[in-house]
């Protein structure tokens, strides 16, 4: 906790706890809660409130958890949102050598917010709970083989999806997985500068070529490099379906799916010349796909908005495009399950049902995509899920259908993120004959 913030004075606590309360009444995407900050926060109390919003979320099954231990009746979504940024202020203080003295500033501070955004009375209840909580929350972490209700409420997971990823990864994988998404997301930068044009110095070199870790607190020095385009924001896991996918200088290659744009981009800069068709649904993701379009040099590139399911080849007709391709990309929609360092209320969201769901629809994408690969070309199935049901039986389903007849699978490279180093992902080649 900084000074400013213990004595009241910061804009990120109270601007947390407005949009912790809002997540906890109508569970908003956390990404568009960031994005409602008022444009008054300086840049460290937008980092700070981005922060503070993000660990809440992240721990929220540990912490509403050890709440119910101490409160019969959640209290009101403002009170409550401070009960649990306090309790994750407590996360983050233990093991520290000042973790005593800090508990009492957690509090204090704690119950001073509690006036400003509830009440006195209430203020009250916080003060009893938050001393009592650090005492819950110290609890040591379950064994390496614990039952899945034990571990899916420690590192804050839904309990079906940790017996889910028992069954696909076994204890060991999936306890460094929950591990691995209750870390803070490191942030990455693909380098894009002029060709001979070195990063700066504060970007640090990865094992991923052309991409560069970007250390907190230099945000001032990382915008003037995105407004030029010569980062761009993307993680390593990203790259996997473009490398299988190879796209060559002066082919026209397809992204189906294509919002909000990063691979589109990276085919361009890999081809450097030949054109990069971009389809997706109208909507709003594709004024960022437009953007990140516009990024690209050298390389031709045409924006399609259309359902990949529905009058394809009319649609690509009319915009003087062929109606089949060498080379064509497919990301799906998928569970997200690969990403959720990064999208931290993403296992909130999800539902039994919605992976089988996904997989349903992302066979009925992958034979729409598969009519568009031209004779002898190639086709890349991907998605951010690290599922199996999502991945290898999608392909399986698809080889076991007609439609995959004319089609081999080539290759395929799956991350996962505790294996990796970065966001999980997969991808699959198929060439067609």
């Amino acid at each position: 906790m900084s000074n400013n913030e213990s004595t009241g004075t910061s804009g990120a606590w109270p601007a947390a706890i407005h949009l912790l309360a809002r997540w906890l009444d109508r569970r908003e995407r956390i990404d568009e809660l960031i994005d409602s900050l008022p444009p008054g926060l300086s840049g460290p109390e937008r980092a700070r409130c981005q922060h503070l919003v993000f660990g809440v979320v992240r721990h929220f099954g540990r912490l509403d958890a050890a709440l119910s231990r101490l409160i019969a009746h959640p209290p009101r979504f403002p009170t409550r949102a401070v009960l649990l940024m306090a309790g994750y202020e407590l996360i983050e203080a233990a093991g520290t050598p000042e973790a005593d003295g800090l508990v009492a500033k957690i509090v204090h501070h704690a119950v001073e917010q509690t006036k400003a955004v509830a009440s006195k009375s209430e203020a009250g209840l916080v003060n009893a709970v938050v001393r009592k909580l650090a005492g819950v929350l110290a609890a040591p972490p379950p064994p390496k083989v614990a039952p899945a209700e034990v571990l899916a409420e420690y590192f804050s997971h839904p309990d079906w999806l940790v017996r889910r990823w028992l069954v696909d990864f076994g204890a060991e994988g999936t306890r460094k997985l929950l591990e691995w998404n209750q870390q803070p997301a490191t942030v990455y930068a693909r380098w894009r500068g002029a060709e001979g044009e070195a990063p700066p110095d504060f970007l640090k070199a990865t094992p991923w070529a052309g991409f560069y870790e970007v250390p907190s607190g230099r945000w001032s020095h990382v915008e003037p490099l995105l407004k030029t385009g010569k980062i761009y924001l993307q993680d390593p896991g990203t790259r996997l379906s473009v490398e299988l996918l190879a796209p060559q200088p002066g082919e026209t290659v397809l992204e189906a799916c294509a919002a909000p744009g990063g691979k589109s981009l990276l085919m361009a800069d890999t081809m450097k010349t030949g054109k990069v068709v971009a389809m997706d649904l109208p909507g709003p993701r594709i004024a960022r796909l437009k953007e990140n379009l516009s990024r690209a040099h050298g390389v031709e590139v045409a924006l399609v908005q259309a359902d990949l399911l529905e009058n394809t080849a009319m649609i690509l007709h009319e915009h003087k495009l062929p109606d089949t391709f060498s080379a064509v990309l497919i990301d799906v929609p998928c569970s997200n399950t690969g990403v959720m360092r990064h999208r931290a209320d993403v296992k909130w969201r999800l539902d039994p049902r919605d992976i089988d769901k996904h997989a349903r629809q992302q066979l009925t994408l992958l034979h729409a995509a598969a009519r568009l690969v031209a004779p002898g070309g190639r086709l890349v199935y991907s998605t951010c899920s690290i599922d199996p049901e999502e991945n290898e039986r999608v392909i399986k389903a698809f080889f076991d259908s007609r439609a995959g007849g004319p089609f081999k699978l080539e290759a395929k490279a799956v991350s996962l993120p505790w294996v990796a180093g970065h966001d999980g992902a997969a991808a699959f080649l198929l060439r067609k004959s």
